[in-house]
Parts: structure tokens; C-alpha cells; sequence
């Protein structure tokens, strides 16, 4: 390390307080203390590409706090490439993990301009560590965020090779700055011939409609145009209200592109309005994002649509993969990537059994496809195994029930060989719509749910939990909104059926060893791996299920439970924060391993083996292992448990 000085230099203890004062997490300091601090400061200069750490070399004995300038933070590897570069400036600081795990540099650290850093020795930081709790954990904090980017980084990096220069597009880029030309709107008493002369002179699909009064209250597109005047002989002075989208979908200007695809996606639609402070101030299309994107899964969205015959969608399922490697290369969390295998998987869904039905002809009572487990959570990964049930109106007289068993086991028989056929393997326990056990009317789904709740027996409960993640798949949701309900009601007062599901959540244990190694399979198929699914994802998702139940939480994504159980203040903020971090990552890591796997023509599985993770990826696999301890002793305090 080259200094522009030799020594380092004392700094007036005025000075130091009046920067400390003002930055994270020093301003939480008492003032006796910040002036304790501040006595043993110091301040060293250091130019414009001085390299202060080199990692796996650099001895560290300081923590560094940047005054003035900025340092970049990266990884090299051994072909000299640059990754994972993190920018840190005025108020930042680094040398805190080093220093905590006592070990050499872990990553290089090089200003990018000439910098000036207040500098602490190895005693003055920690001292500060050991008196001021809160200082303590906005370090360990701070440091598990970064460490789950880095993390991810890697994933990313080493475990899928890049294949697109479109990276972090559909990601970071804002709906706002993909807006083109200034918003152009119509009366909502002009005619559709002038809408259609509007749109030719700029070139555009939509325009906006207001009211008298100037408000936005509909869309008029040159799809409307096409399919509701021309086609069918409409007057061209026909008002465009009449002709109109009403209400206009809408999203906001700082929401990232991804967001509004999954949205256009979900609603079938191709124009959102963007609102900035509540003004809506232009309108984004379908097109704009695939010019932005390149390789967009809209391309597959519109191919499943246009189906007309169901073993079209076989060969497009497949597709799914493709879709969501170009997600992982661009930066996508799991969170993202789950969300859109689950649109694309619903859109197949449906136009599946649309296709069935005007085949086998309409039901004779309103009945509901039933999604659970992972598909109920919206978590599905490369294909999940097949967990559906149907849930019917109560027939009218016997010869309507008997109409409603035949035909919707006929529909359940079928529907399941069709997915089976786009490659959704069978569910094991056989908890499938061709099952006659999980074909059932309103009522007899609620008298099932009350007696796994009322009348629990430990192993019928253990086989039960997936079905209390269900949620509509196809038909008349209602229905399942009402049993969501009626479950919301019940299941919080049922304590014997809880305190089963409880204790269920303490029988997996984190796969870490007393010395925090890894617990792997000894022999087998599955030597020296672990079940990332079993032993890491699925005591989180145990977790978020019985906390939901014990609160009337109606919502079935894990992440999602956990939001709602945070916002209701029944887990901790730093347990949420914890929580959350630690499931991505785990998800991130099986979906990578899956993706892995499929492009090595190997079936997808949950077995990976720790000693194929970098540094890296290990200490973020352990840390996410150690919430699950926290999490299980969170529910040996709510409900009273003797832990095992």
C-alpha cells in the first residue's frame, strides 16, 4: 500500500464529532462516548488508485471511515477479471467484517478519486463495539446485506454464464424513463375516426380519454378500434367512450419495468397509464419494454394465449427455463423469478383448461381449480410436482350431483394428464384433481378443513399443511375466497391443532454441526449433499404458515406472510429483515442449482453439495441456516414448547 504520507495525523476531536455526529451509526452514540471516540481518531490521505486492501493478503487492524472522496470494492479473480464492484463514499466506511471475523482482507478496496479516511485502530473499534449496542448491530447488519449481494453476485457470475448484454434492464430501469412523447389524449365525446386520425399523425396504438372536466377516464387503443368498431360495422362518429377500457390501469413512474410487465402480464392488457404524484403522465406499452429487453417472456406470454389446440402448450412449457435464465443473468432476486415461473405457469393453466372445457362443454355447477403447496405460495421453481384439488358449488338435487362427479372427474382426469404432458410431474401422495378425495363441494371442503383442525390426529395434521396454502388457479375464485375466510375465522382459535403444527416446525433441524460445518448425506445417491428444500427452505415456509393461521393472516406466499405478520408487529423488525434475506438467498441458490442442472440435461433436484459454493456463498448458507434456530425459538416463546 502506497500513502501519499508516512504517518498518519491526529485530527481535532471538534472536527471528528461534528462528521460523526452527522453519520450512520455514530449519531447513536451518547455524547460522552462520540467524545471518547473522537480522542482516538486519526486521518490519512491516500490518492487517486491507491490500493488499501488487497484481498486474501491484507492484514487489517484499522476500521476506515471515509471523509471525503470514494473507494471502489472488488473481487479479481484468477484471470484477472473484475467482479462484484461495490462504490462507497463520503460516510461510509470498510474494514468493519475483517476486523469482527479477524481475518485478512476479503475483497480489494482502491480509491477511485483522492480520499480522505478517519481511521480507528483495531482496539478503539472494538471497545466501541462492546459498549454501544446499537452500533453493534447496525455493523452486523450492514454487513449481512452486503455479504447476500455478494453472494447473489456469485451465484450469478459462476453458475450461469452470461448470454444476453441486456443486464439489470428490466430490473433497474424505471417505467418513468421508458416513456416516449408527451402524453396525447381525446374528449371523451369525439369520435373513434378522429381517435384513429390522432393515433396515424403520431404513430402511436392508445390514446388517453378525459371527461369534461379534464380527467383521465379511459383508453381507447387501435385494438378497440379494429375489434369494436370495424369489425363490428360501428358509426366512425361513434363517441370513443363508448368504445373505451374503463378504468385505466395505471402504475408508477419509479416502479422498475419488471413490475409493469408482470402486471400487464397478469391483467392481459398492453398499455398501462404511468402516474407520477398522482398525475398520470404518459402511457408505456408491451412494445416499449420488448424493445428495451430484447428476450422478453412476453414473447412466450402471447404464445401460450394464441393457442388453439391444448398440445401446443406442451412444448411451450418447456420454454419456462429459458425465460427465467435470462431473469437470473439480469440480476433477478428469487422473489422475482418465482413470481414470473408463476404467471407463466397460471397463463398455461388457464388456457389449458379453457381449451378442455369448450371441449368437454360448461360445468354444470361453478366450480374453482384449486392451486397448493408450492404453486398455492406462488413458489414454484422448475417443475414443481403437481399439487391441485377442485372445489365446486353444492348441486342443486341428486341428478345435478351426479352430472357435477362425472364431469369434473372426467375434467380432473384429463387436466392432469395434459400437465403431466407439459412436464409437471405427478404429486407423489397422489394430492391431485384425479384424485376423487380432493374433488369436493364448498361444503365438503370446509368440513374437511374443521376436522384437521377440530379433531387434529399429529400425522393427519403433518400431511394436511399443504392444502392451507391453496389459492385459485381457474374458475370462480369466490369460492375459495369464502373457505379462505371461513379457515381465517376458525384456524386462530383452534390451539391443540396450532401447537401440532408448532411442534412440527421444531423436527427440522439447521443441517450445521456444533462447529457450524455442514451436516451432509454420509452414502447414497445423494453423498456428501444436503436437501436445500427439506432442511432449508421448508422450515421458513413452516414457519410463515402457522404464524399466518395463528393470526388470521389470509394471505399464502411465504414472503408475503411475513410481511403481513411484520406489519401486524407479531415477528420483530430484525427478525423480518433477517427472515427475509435468508429465504431469498436460499431460493436464489435451488433455483440456480435447478437451472444448473436442466442445462446439463439432468432432472432438476434440491441436493446440493456445500464444498461446489464459493467462500462467499458458504458463510451466507450458514448465516440463513442460523435464522432458522432464531425462527424455531421464536415458536418455542409463542406457544409454550419444550424445544427439541
Amino acid at each position: 500500500m502506497t500513502k501519499f504520507k508516512e504517518e498518519l495525523h491526529a485530527v481535532a476531536p471538534k472536527e471528528i464529532i461534528a462528521f460523526l455526529a452527522g453519520t450512520l451509526p455514530f449519531n447513536e452514540l451518547a455524547p460522552d462516548t462520540l467524545n471518547k471516540l473522537s480522542r482516538k481518531c486519526t486521518i490519512d490521505f491516500y490518492p487517486k488508485g491507491t490500493v488499501i486492501f488487497h484481498q486474501d493478503e491484507t492484514e487489517v487492524n484499522e476500521f476506515y471511515l471515509i471523509q471525503k472522496g470514494g473507494v471502489k470494492i472488488y473481487l479479481k479473480d484468477d484471470e484477472g477479471e473484475i467482479t462484484l464492484k461495490d462504490f462507497r463514499g463520503k460516510g461510509e466506511y470498510f474494514g468493519a467484517l475483517p476486523l469482527i471475523q479477524n481475518t485478512r482482507a476479503n475483497l480489494n478496496v482502491e480509491t477511485v478519486e483522492d480520499t480522505f479516511c478517519f481511521i480507528f485502530s483495531r482496539e478503539a473499534f472494538t471497545e466501541l463495539l462492546q459498549s454501544a449496542p446499537k452500533v453493534t448491530h447496525y455493523f452486523l447488519r450492514s454487513m449481512s446485506e452486503k455479504l447476500v449481494l455478494t453472494a447473489y453476485a456469485e451465484l450469478r457470475r459462476h453458475k450461469v454464464s452470461t448470454r444476453t448484454d441486456n443486464a439489470l434492464y428490466l430490473f433497474s430501469a424505471q417505467v418513468g424513463d421508458i416513456i416516449k412523447g408527451r402524453l396525447q389524449t381525446i374528449n371523451r365525446d369525439d369520435s373513434v375516426q378522429n381517435a384513429a386520425i390522432i393515433m396515424a399523425g403520431f404513430h402511436i396504438g392508445s390514446l388517453l380519454v378525459r371527461d369534461n372536466n379534464g380527467k383521465i377516464i379511459g383508453i381507447v387503443t387501435d385494438k378497440d378500434l379494429r375489434t369494436k368498431v370495424v369489425a363490428e360495422g360501428m358509426p366512425y362518429q361513434t363517441p370513443v367512450d363508448q368504445v373505451m377500457a374503463a378504468p385505466v390501469m395505471t402504475i408508477e413512474s419509479h416502479a422498475v419495468c419488471f413490475d409493469a410487465l408482470i402486471r400487464m402480464m397478469k391483467n392481459r392488457i398492453h398499455h398501462l397509464a404511468v402516474e407520477k404524484q398522482d398525475e398520470i403522465v404518459g402511457v408505456v406499452t408491451t412494445h416499449d419494454i420488448m424493445v428495451l429487453q430484447g428476450t422478453s417472456p412476453l414473447y412466450l406470454f402471447r404464445e401460450i394465449l394464441a393457442q388453439r389446440h391444448i398440445s401446443g402448450l406442451y412444448k411451450l412449457s418447456r420454454n419456462v427455463p429459458l425465460v427465467v435464465r435470462t431473469l437470473i443473468e439480469e440480476g433477478a432476486k428469487a422473489n422475482n423469478i418465482t413470481r414470473m415461473i408463476t404467471v407463466l405457469n397460471d397463463h398455461i393453466l388457464d388456457r389449458m383448461l379453457t381449451l378442455l372445457i369448450e371441449e368437454s362443454g360448461s360445468p354444470p355447477v361453478q366450480f374453482c381449480w384449486m392451486l397448493m403447496g408450492s404453486e398455492g405460495r406462488r413458489e414454484q421453481t422448475f417443475r414443481t410436482d403437481q399439487d391441485n384439488a377442485i372445489i365446486y358449488q353444492v348441486p342443486a338435487d341428486d341428478g345435478q350431483a351426479r352430472l357435477a362427479a362425472d364431469y369434473f372427474q372426467t375434467l380432473g382426469e384429463k387436466a392432469i394428464e395434459h400437465l403431466v404432458e407439459c412436464g409437471y410431474p405427478r404429486c407423489p401422495g397422489n394430492i391431485m384433481a384425479s384424485n376423487p378425495q380432493w374433488r369436493l363441494t364448498t361444503t365438503g371442503w370446509q368440513q374437511t378443513f374443521s376436522r384437521w383442525m377440530q379433531t387434529p390426529d399429529p400425522m393427519e395434521v403433518l400431511n394436511s399443511t399443504i392444502f392451507f396454502d391453496f389459492r385459485a388457479g381457474f374458475g370462480n375464485s369466490e369460492l375459495l375466497r369464502d373457505l379462505r375466510n371461513n379457515l381465517a375465522r376458525q384456524a386462530k382459535k383452534q390451539d391443540i391443532f396450532l401447537l401440532h403444527l408448532a411442534k412440527d416446525c421444531l423436527t427440522i433441524r439447521p443441517p450445521l454441526s456444533f462447529f457450524k460445518n455442514f451436516i451432509v448425506e454420509k452414502n447414497g445417491e445423494h453423498k456428501n449433499t444436503l436437501d436445500l428444500k427439506r432442511s432449508g427452505l421448508t422450515p421458513f415456509v413452516d414457519f410463515a404458515r402457522v404464524m399466518s393461521l395463528r393470526y388470521g393472516v389470509r394471505e399464502t406466499n411465504t414472503l408475503g406472510r411475513l410481511q403481513l405478520l411484520h406489519e401486524g408487529n407479531h415477528i420483530s423488525n430484525e427478525l423480518f429483515t433477517e427472515t427475509m434475506e435468508a429465504y431469498e438467498f436460499l431460493m436464489q441458490l435451488r433455483l440456480v442449482h435447478q437451472l444448473h442442472m436442466l442445462e446439463q440435461d439432468k432432472t432438476p433436484d434440491n441436493h446440493i453439495n456445500p464444498s461446489n459454493l464459493s467462500d462467499i456463498e458458504k458463510q451466507t448458507l450458514k448465516e440463513s441456516f442460523e435464522v432458522i434456530r432464531r425462527l424455531q425459538s421464536v415458536l418455542v416463546q409463542e406457544f409454550k414448547l419444550t424445544n427439541l
